[in-house]
């Protein structure tokens, strides 16, 4: 798997952000959605999901290739960016694993995870209809339709009765027997009009993603035809709400699609399953001839030569009590730790690591793995929630393994109003775990001033009061 590395990831995001911030507005007239009552909390649904995840990994087989992993990860995050504001649950945390598994079925849990069929990717005719499919499977998260149709009083005995259900036949049996908790009458079969919602809601996510909405009503004809007289397994549990081709396609027309999101690599993910071993039956796993939760098939080798160093510890001095004081842009000054150095920079931004922090290639590359950049997204829209959340989408795309955990704070930064997240990422030096704490303020001319500090997870807490002195000591001159 081919890697570029952080600091290139960040810089180069300027140009893409560019234009899809010129597209960020949206289309009128699109339809309304209402998330049902929930009698549950959102920390019930993360539980949920979670719990019966963990079942699902431990007893379907998951395929475990590093390039079609990243791959459904990409069109993954891209469509959770998308989720508009009112349905967005800093709870949640999608992620997104593939089942090696024939049936055409998806489905995801609540609180996030989600679970595509090998069989899935297989029957689709382009990205956008997996996207399609994805989005619909969010849509129901979002709208935490999961358990807004629970009747149990205590939502841990539906736990298995979920683990059952979204499996669905013989292998479904093994799941709910394997977790000791029997099956009931509870099931992820949606009602007609949670269907309806999750087909509106899923193409408004589309748009917002860059994909034409349309694909997701093309897929349902896809499985239709691919699912002979029964239909396949994901329809069987998604009943048609009723013109569904034609609503999906009415709801298109009222859309902006907001760029091109296509990765371009769905022709040869397809030739990759296409060359791997037969996917399992439902009645092979029930059989218990796959071997379930740790499979590797087919595994791709991701050490690359260009790769700016192998996955070794780094030993990095803490950041200093002592600060200093530093001018990196005519219209900013700002203060960071005495033995952090300028190490990379130029006109629109500038990066200050320790030693050991900062690592340069032969061929160019570079990347920082304690620390914190300083840099300009292009003019956007004004509003500095939607620009924010723009500039997280150019940078999920570019980064597979950063994870945004939702929810932002208000601070001021130079005396203005700025927003703070915690994303997470898989740093491409160590391997390791790391975290990464993006701060957002407007500039006079419309453009996205951003910091972003990166330490491994374990060193977190004591990076993060270096962060937060670092933004406490900007100064601003550019009005």
């Amino acid at each position: 798997m081919t890697a570029s590395l952080f600091v290139n990831r960040y810089t180069r995001l300027v140009a893409a952000l560019a234009w899809s911030l010129m597209l960020s507005s949206l289309a009128v007239a699109q339809t309304k959605i209402v998330a049902p009552n929930n009698r549950y909390q959102p920390s019930e649904d993360v539980r949920v999901g979670k719990e019966v995840a963990a079942q699902v990994t431990k007893e379907l087989p998951m395929l475990n290739d590093d390039r079609v992993d990243s791959y459904i990860e990409t069109l993954g995050a891209k469509l959770a960016t998308a989720i508009a504001p009112e349905f967005h649950h800093p709870e949640f945390t999608f992620t997104f694993d593939v089942i090696n598994q024939k049936d055409i079925n998806a489905f995801a849990l609540p609180g996030g995870p989600m679970f595509l069929n090998r069989g899935m990717i297989e029957a689709a005719k382009t990205e956008g209809e997996v996207a399609g499919v994805m989005a619909h499977e969010m849509s129901h998260v979002a709208l935490r339709h999961g358990t807004a149709q629970s009747v149990k009083p205590q939502i841990g005995s539906i736990l298995g009765q979920i683990a059952g259900a979204i499996v669905g036949g013989t292998a479904g049996n093994v799941i709910s027997q394997g977790a000791q908790i029997g099956a009931g009458a509870w099931s992820m079969k949606y009602s007609r009009a949670y269907e309806s919602q999750a087909d509106i809601l899923g193409a408004q996510i589309l748009a917002r993603a860059g994909y034409d909405p349309r694909e997701m009503a093309n897929m349902f004809k896809t499985l239709e035809a691919e699912g002979g007289a029964r239909g396949p397994d994901w329809l069987s549990s998604h009943p048609n709400p009723g013109n569904r081709y034609e609503a999906i396609n009415k709801e298109a027309r009222a859309l902006r699609v907001q760029g091109n999101a296509s990765t371009g690599q769905f022709p040869s993910i397809q030739a990759r399953l296409s060359g791997m071993p037969p996917a399992y039956t439902a009645e092979q796993i029930a059989k218990g001839q796959a071997k379930p939760g740790g499979q590797t098939a087919n595994t791709t080798n991701t050490t690359n030569t260009t790769n700016t160093a192998t996955r070794t510890p780094i030993k990095v001095a803490p950041p200093s009590s002592r600060f200093r004081s530093s001018r990196p842009l005519g219209f900013l000054r700002l203060s960071v730790p005495e033995n952090w150095g300028e190490v990379s920079g130029g006109d629109d931004g500038v990066t200050y690591a320790p030693e050991g922090g900062f690592v340069q290639a032969q061929d160019g590359s570079s990347a920082f793995t304690h620390g914190v950049q300083i840099g300009m997204a292009p003019r956007g829209s004004g509003d500095l929630r939607r620009d924010t959340d723009q500039l997280i989408s150019s940078l999920t795309r570019s980064n597979t393994q950063l994870r945004s955990s939702g929810g932002y704070a208000r601070e001021t930064i130079g005396g203005r109003a700025a927003l703070r997240t915690t994303l997470s990422n898989v740093s491409e030096v160590t391997g390791l775990k790391e975290s990464v704490s993006l701060t957002t303020t407007q500039l006079a001319d419309g453009r996205l001033l951003f910091l972003i500090g990166v330490a491994p997870q374990n060193d977190a807490r004591a990076y993060e009061n270096a962060f937060r002195r670092v933004r406490q000591s900007v100064e601003l001159s550019d009005r």
